[in-house]
Parts: structure tokens; sequence; C-alpha cells
């Protein structure tokens, strides 16, 4: 579940083949159960569950998956502490990188992350480094191809989106991250559909990358979301289309 503000990065980010399908579930799965530990499991009263369950149906995870998720955040299937933690460092000629992570042992993917930094030309830094960097907004991405501009911007505004755009070949709508579930439902009742919701971590200055940093880069992304502790990864790495398209 990487992110950047351009649209192609998500999209290639997102395509994930079905080897890598069961990892996206268990990051879900953590999601769903610290959002239900710390605000309960009633989705209209926690806008963080409400946002987990979102992603979760964008993903297609099955439905017994998450009621299974929510049963055991709620005690009745067991008791499973995670840790949330965010961790920042950079990657390759100084490109910002965010790590979000859930986990059951800290001391176990600490070294992980440093060393998942370190193999591909980056290194972690310390708390505050590169987060000034970046803001938290509620992200929808729609395709070009199912809306007109004008009606969507008008839509959006009303439902409470902060902003729009024009990116590539979708429009991406911001919002407050409390206001990003709302949003949402509100333009799906308009007919509105969505081909990336999420709450993210946007850039607000890019760092162009080229040739073997580029390559580093990915290589740094890939290796941090293999790993079942890492929830999210966002970079301020602008990577060229071609050189992403050779990893899709």
């Amino acid at each position: 579940m990487a992110g950047h503000n351009k649209w192609s990065k998500i999209k290639r980010l997102k395509s994930v083949n079905d080897a890598k399908k069961g990892k996206i579930y268990t990051k879900l799965n953590r999601e769903i159960t610290v959002a239900v530990k710390n605000g309960g499991s009633d989705p209209e009263g926690n806008p963080r569950l409400r946002a987990a369950l979102i992603m979760a149906r964008n993903e297609n995870m099955p439905k017994d998956n998450i009621e299974r998720a929510i049963k055991k955040a709620a005690g009745e299937l067991g008791n499973i502490i995670y840790e949330e933690a965010s961790f920042e460092g950079y990657g390759p000629s100084g490109a910002a990188v965010i790590i979000d992570v859930l986990t059951d042992n800290r001391n176990r993917v600490v070294p992980e992350i440093r060393h998942a930094l370190s193999k591909h030309g980056g290194n972690l830094g310390e708390n505050g480094s590169v987060s000034w960097n970046f803001e938290t907004k509620g992200y929808l991405a729609v395709s070009k191809d199912t809306a007109n501009e004008d009606q969507l911007m008008e839509w959006s505004l009303e439902a409470g989106a902060e902003d729009m755009k024009s990116e590539d070949d979708v429009f991406e709508i911001l919002t407050d991250p409390s206001d990003f579930a709302d949003v949402k439902t509100r333009l799906e009742e308009k007919g509105i559909t969505f081909v990336s919701a999420q709450i993210s971590k946007l850039p607000k200055t890019m760092v162009e990358l080229q040739g073997a940093d580029a390559e580093k880069m990915i290589k740094i992304i890939d290796t941090l979301e293999d790993n079942d502790d890492v929830q999210n990864v966002w970079t301020n790495a602008n990577i060229p289309d071609e050189i992403m398209n050779k990893h899709s």
C-alpha cells in the first residue's frame, strides 16, 4: 500500500499479483484490528475503521475475513496487541520515505527496515526528518473516462472535499482525513466510482529520480511492502514511467 501523489505511480504499486494479495489482506487485517481496539467496532462512530473497511472493499477482501478481524479485535477470537509506529528515512538522492508499521515485535521490524533502506542506497532517519514534507489527506481518484470534470468538482465541494485536481488519467479529490468516508459515500450516491480511495500521506514537493537511483527506489519500496509488519510506504520520489512500467 505504497503512496505517491502521482496516479501512475499509485497504479503501478496497486497492481499486485495474486501472490501478494495475501500480504495485502494481512496488512488490512491489522489495520482493522487496531482501528477497532482504538475506537470500537461500530464504523459509524469510528472514522478510522470506516476508512479501513473502504480500503478492504477496494482490495476485494472477503467479507468473512473482515468480520473475523473485527471480532478478533473486539476480543471475541483472542487478543493480539499491535504497536503502531512510523519510521522516516531517505532513499537514493535524498528522496524521502515514511514507513507506517503495525507490529507485534518492534525489535524485529526496526533492523529489517534499516536493512531494506541501506541495501539500496538509503538510510533510516530521525523522527521529523522528512514528515514535515508530507500532509495526511483523504485521497479519492476517479477515472476521467467516467466523470465530467465540472460536475465532479461541484459534487466534491458540496460533499465536503477540500480540493480536486486533474492528474494523468484521473481526477484526484482531496479531503480532510475525518471527512474522507463521508465524502466518498456522498459521491457514491451520485453514481461516482473510484479507482483508488485511501487515507494518504501526500508529499508537498517531489524529488526526480532517474536511472540507477530510480531502480533502487523501487527495490526499497518493494522490499518494505513485502514485510508483513509494514502497512504503508510513502515517498516523494518521482520515478519515470518507463522505469515504473518495467516493474509492473
